[in-house]
């Protein structure tokens, strides 16, 4: 009868620790191994433009600013800010994209207060805010949609992400990772609520809500604020 019961404590105890295993690992907090373009023999996208010109090319200096940024270890909160990017190590989705930009010259918040006033049409917006507007996900669709390279929305076509693109869901948006998981999809960098252990995830596969992915071209971005 102890012997018995040990063997039931021993299962227990087993499927307790696998179990725990399974959920750090779906809540991405046990590391992964991870992979790059080379290991899928996928070409890295390099822009020709280098819009703020300090020798690093839009595609890549986008991405090195988003890790800067979330190198900060920004706190999820919504808050109105007078200066428009938030100063107080606060911040959302919207601001991990926005601080990604200006890292590589393109300053959102002016670019879209000169877009949204020229043309109302396109922006289901009351009250034109230059400081809160480009905060706004379905506000940067809409932008991304008129201004940037719109790209496949399937992340199994997985030669068509490059690290630095700008992914857009029904309510959240994100900036492509260079790492990917085994099957090739990469990573997504976000800030997506207060509980978020990582800012870089590989949670691609459990969503069923992109409706964007875009990629910064020079030529697209015809607006001069």
């Amino acid at each position: 009868m102890k012997k018995q019961r040990k063997v039931l404590i021993l299962v227990l105890m087993m499927i307790i620790v696998i179990f725990s295993i399974l959920i750090l690992s779906f809540l991405n907090i046990i590391p992964k191994k991870t992979y790059r373009n080379a290991d899928f023999d996928i070409e890295q996208y390099i822009s020709e433009h280098d819009e703020d010109l300090d020798g690093v090319d839009d595609q890549s200096d986008i991405l090195m600013s988003v890790r800067e940024y979330i190198a900060t270890k920004p706190k999820y909160k919504s808050k109105y800010y007078g200066s428009g990017y938030p100063d107080d190590q606060y911040g959302v989705c919207t601001d991990v994209v926005a601080y990604g930009l200006l890292g590589a010259g393109y300053d959102l918040r002016e670019l879209l207060d000169v877009d949204i006033k020229e043309n109302r049409g396109y922006y289901d917006i009351d009250t034109v805010d230059k400081n809160i507007d480009f905060r706004r996900v379905r506000n940067l669709k809409v932008f991304f949609d008129r201004y940037a390279q719109s790209l496949t929305t399937d992340i199994y076509e997985i030669e068509q992400w490059q690290g630095g693109d700008i992914i857009v869901f029904e309510k959240h948006i994100g900036i492509v990772s260079d790492k990917r998981n085994k099957k090739g999809i990469p990573y997504l960098i976000h800030h997506a609520n207060p509980y978020q252990f990582s800012y870089e995830e590989d949670i691609l596969e459990q969503r069923q809500d992109i409706i964007g992915h875009y990629r910064i071209l020079s030529h697209l971005m015809i607006i001069e604020p």
